[in-house]
């Protein structure tokens, strides 16, 4: 029997007293001398505990097959799985024992067989699935709507992480907050394409966005990002400013919902709305790009972005004199939209070269891919109307900003909730890895 250090209470340890503690040849998995066993520690956190424990496994030579450990909030969860052998495991549970009783840690030991350890094995060859779920605040209903979603599906949830930083306690300190927790799950859902459109019912009635991405190579190494401009890196549409200005805002807005229905291919409106533009003086351009309302995030994630290496492209069925001033202030790699003919300082009515359609915006996608030498895969595309469908399509992640309810139906993930820094959560970025912008 082992002598145990005085004051040690043995309602500390239940699960280790019930099975081990007078009976350490419990532990043995069969009748070979190869033990496999689980360690569970958790407490208050503080440097040294993984060091302490890992060492006393590394002083009887135990092999590690499996480790994570997690804080929240300085309370610590660390599990290991290891292998040894019957000769040693005693001796290895006691100095583990004596040290957690030292740290002051709670310490549960847990014996796994052979065929447990190999079913656990196979699944890691499932596929694996990343689910984010962002919004202002996030509620213990949402996560129980997503996690049932998730077990109805037969996945199984391996890995939770929150990426935002802490929550403010009251709501008004910070009105613009953002909360974002990623799953990590494993397995095929039993139905894909209802599990995505449970998801989108979800994320319509309570408000919050959740997205479904498989986990694969790409998703960690995403590598161009492509974005439109009107009502998605601004807060507006700049022919409607424009028209307004001129004078002419109603027409405008009329051959607009013409088109929407359907009346009237973009082209063609394009032309018309450009048409009644004529005379307007090439001041008013610059009066409205040096007050255009960017949309919430967008100078953070500029930041982060090309802190991070990626391409940006502005592809707009606007105008390129407002994508130039955008590029200038956030720094876009890339800008294609429609030239507005301008002479003597007046807007003539027309227009140079191409017309920048959701058609030409996926071709552009595809062309700056092949310049920049990333797999289509590796790129993403953000919009919020009908002509960005295309490109949405075409990207390796569409992203549906804030957008029309057509094109969040269509599009394969949406964000509604918050500002477009919320796409930096999406492709996996923390909070503690960003910078605030300037």
């Amino acid at each position: 029997m082992l002598n145990l250090p005085s004051g040690i209470a043995t309602q500390r340890y239940p699960t280790f007293f019930s099975y081990s503690i007078y009976n350490i040849p419990a532990i043995i998995m069969d009748s070979s001398n190869i033990e496999l066993i689980l360690v569970n520690i958790s407490g208050t956190d503080r440097p040294g505990v993984t060091a302490s424990l890992s060492s006393i496994l590394s002083r009887y030579n135990a092999q590690i097959l499996d480790i994570g450990q997690a804080d929240i909030h300085h309370t610590l969860s660390l599990g290991i799985l290891f292998k040894t052998t019957s000769e040693v495991s005693g001796d290895i549970l006691k100095d583990l024992l004596f040290k957690a009783y030292e740290l002051n840690v709670n310490i549960r030991f847990n014996p796994i067989s052979i065929d447990e350890y190999e079913k656990w094995v196979s699944l890691q060859g499932k596929n694996r699935w990343i689910i984010t779920i962002l919004g202002r605040q996030l509620t213990a209903r949402h996560i129980a709507l997503v996690t049932d979603e998730i077990a109805a599906q037969g996945l199984n949830i391996d890995g939770i992480q929150r990426l935002t930083g802490r929550m403010p306690l009251n709501d008004s300190d910070e009105p613009r907050s953002k909360a974002c927790v990623e799953f990590s799950v494993r397995g095929t859902p039993g139905n894909y394409r209802d599990m995505q459109n449970r998801f989108m019912q979800i994320s319509s009635d309570e408000d919050f966005d959740i997205s479904l991405q498989e986990d694969t190579l790409y998703r960690r190494c995403r590598r161009l990002i492509c974005f439109d401009m009107d009502s998605t890196l601004i807060e507006t549409e700049v022919i409607d400013e424009l028209a307004d200005r001129a004078g002419v805002g109603d027409k405008v807005r009329e051959i607009t919902e013409r088109a929407m229905r359907g009346e009237i291919d973009f082209c063609e409106s394009f032309r018309e709305r450009v048409a009644l533009l004529k005379g307007l003086d090439e001041s008013v351009m610059r009066d409205i790009a040096e007050n255009l309302p960017v949309t919430e995030g967008v100078g953070r994630m500029m930041e982060v972005l090309k802190r991070a290496g990626f391409k940006t492209a502005i592809l707009s069925g606007g105008f390129t004199y407002f994508g130039n001033y955008l590029k200038q202030k956030f720094g876009f790699d890339y800008v294609y939209a429609n030239e507005l003919e301008i002479v003597d300082g007046k807007l003539t009515g027309r227009y140079l070269g191409d017309i920048v359609d959701g058609k030409r915006k996926a071709e552009l996608l595809r062309l700056i891919a092949q310049v920049e030498n990333v797999n289509i895969a590796q790129t993403i595309a953000v919009g919020d109307g009908a002509n960005d469908l295309p490109m949405l399509a075409t990207a390796g992640l569409g992203i549906a900003f804030h957008a029309k309810p057509k094109v969040k139906a269509t599009a394969e993930q949406s964000i509604s909730t918050i500002g477009l820094d919320g796409i930096l959560y999406f492709i996996g970025f923390k909070d503690s890895f960003i910078t605030p912008a300037k």
